[in-house]
C-alpha cells in the first residue's frame, strides 16, 4: 500500500508508514510541517520505487553510502561541507572525477593541492572504497592532485636566537611550547592547563590536527620561556598579551584552519629579526614546526621516536626530516642550550626552573 503521513496523538512530526514495492516503511519526516512531510513521503516513494525497478546498485545516493562509511568508523572531519554539496539525491554512481572537480572548484576555490586532497579527494576515495568492497558501485579511481614539492624552510640555532629576542612576553611562552614540543599552532592554544604536566616536561594534546590525542615532551630551555610570565592554572595555557584565550578551529574559505591568532605578533617579531617574509625562504609560525622536527631528529637520530611526537599520519612527511640538518647541528643546539635526548626528563637537570616546584 502507498505510504501514509501519521502524527502520534495527532500532535508532533509527521511518521511514514506503509510499504512500497515489498518495502515495508516506519520512519519519522523530522517535520511537524503538513506540506514539507509530503514532499518527503512522495520523494520516499518515488526513490523505493526506482530502486524496485532498477536495483539498489543503480540508486543508492552519496550521502547513503557516507552514512555506511562513518557508522563504520570512517573519519568523519572533512564530510560536512562534502555532504552539504552533494546534498541527499546525489547518486553514489554520479560521482566521478568531473564531479569532484565541480566540488572542489566550490568548495575550495583557492587552496592548495594538498588541501584539495587531504579534505576532499580522500575521503570521497574512502566512502567509494567502501561502497565498492561492499557492492553498491564499481570501483572509481579518482584523480589527485599534483602537488608540488617545496623547499622545508627551518630556522638554524642562530636565527631563532635572534627571532627569540623580539618576542613579546606572551609570544616566547607560545613559541616556546611550540619550538620544544612540536606542536601545531591550534595544538597548542587548544592546551589546557590541567594536561600540561611541567615537573616531568610532557604535556598531553587531546586537540590535533588528525583527532589522535598525543604526549609530548619539551626540553629545559622550552619550559624556560613558556614561564617568562605566570601561566595559568586553570583552563587555556596560552593567553593573549591581554590575558584572553584564542581562538581555533575556524575553517577559512581556502580550507585551511585559522592561523591568523598568532601570525600578527609572530610577523611582528620575524621583520625585526630581520628574517624573510617572502618567497621560498619565508618564515611563518609553521617553520617552528619543521625547526623542531629538524633539530629533534638531529640530536636522536630517532625516525620513531620523530614520527610519534610530531603526530604525522604519514611517515613521507616526517622522513623530510632526517635529510635537511648537517651534521654539526646537535652539537651547536646544546651551545644554545636545547638537548632533546632528555626532552621530558627534567628532573636530574640542576639547573632546571623547575627546581622550586620540586622544593614546595
Amino acid at each position: 500500500m502507498p505510504l501514509k503521513l501519521i502524527q502520534r496523538n495527532g500532535t508532533g512530526n509527521y511518521y511514514l508508514r506503509g510499504s512500497v514495492a515489498g518495502t515495508k516503511v516506519y520512519a519519522s519526516t523530522h517535520t511537524s510541517d503538513r506540506q514539507a512531510a509530503e514532499n518527503i513521503r512522495i520523494r520516499t516513494e518515488a526513490q523505493l520505487l526506482e530502486r524496485a525497478s532498477l536495483g539498489r546498485k543503480a540508486t543508492v545516493t552519496f550521502a547513503e553510502a557516507a552514512l555506511n562509511y562513518m557508522n563504520a568508523g570512517g573519519e568523519a572531519r572533512f564530510l560536512a561541507p562534502i555532504l552539504r554539496h552533494f546534498g541527499p539525491n546525489t547518486k553514489l554512481s554520479e560521482i566521478d572525477n568531473a564531479t569532484v572537480s565541480t566540488a572542489a572548484e566550490r568548495l575550495y576555490p583557492t587552496a592548495q593541492p594538498a588541501t584539495v586532497n587531504r579534505q576532499l579527494i580522500t575521503p570521497i576515495s574512502a566512502i567509494l572504497a567502501m561502497a565498492a568492497e561492499d557492492g553498491l558501485c564499481t570501483p572509481v579511481k579518482l584523480r589527485r592532485r599534483k602537488v608540488t614539492t617545496q623547499k622545508t624552510r627551518w630556522l638554524t640555532p642562530e636565527e631563532f636566537e635572534v627571532l627569540a629576542k623580539e618576542m613579546t612576553p606572551h609570544l616566547t611562552q607560545i613559541v616556546g611550547f611550540m619550538i620544544g614540543t612540536g606542536a601545531r599552532v591550534s595544538e597548542t592554544l587548544n592546551l589546557q592547563a590541567s594536561t600540561l604536566y611541567l615537573s616531568t616536561g610532557q604535556a598531553m594534546l587531546n586537540k590535533t590536527k588528525n583527532g589522535q590525542p598525543r604526549m609530548v615532551r619539551f626540553p629545559a630551555r622550552a619550559a624556560r620561556m613558556m614561564q617568562v610570565r605566570e601561566l595559568p592554572t586553570i583552563g587555556s595555557i596560552f593567553t593573549t598579551d591581554h590575558g584572553k584565550r584564542y581562538e581555533t578551529g575556524r575553517i577559512l574559505a581556502n580550507g585551511k584552519r585559522d592561523g591568523a591568532s598568532i601570525k600578527t605578533a609572530f610577523n611582528r617579531a620575524r621583520d625585526a629579526a630581520g628574517l624573510d617574509s617572502t618567497g621560498p625562504d619565508k618564515v611563518t609560525p609553521h617553520t617552528i614546526r619543521h625547526t623542531w622536527a629538524t633539530w629533534h631528529y638531529a640530536q636522536n637520530r630517532d625516525f620513531g621516536a620523530l614520527l610519534d611526537l610530531g603526530g604525522w599520519s604519514s611517515a613521507d612527511v616526517a622522513n623530510i626530516y632526517r635529510k635537511i640538518a648537517p651534521d654539526d647541528l646537535a652539537g651547536r643546539l646544546l651551545q644554545h642550550g636545547w638537548d632533546f635526548r632528555h626532552a621530558g626528563w627534567l628532573d636530574p637537570l640542576e639547573t632546571s626552573p623547575l627546581r622550586s616546584l620540586r622544593q614546595t
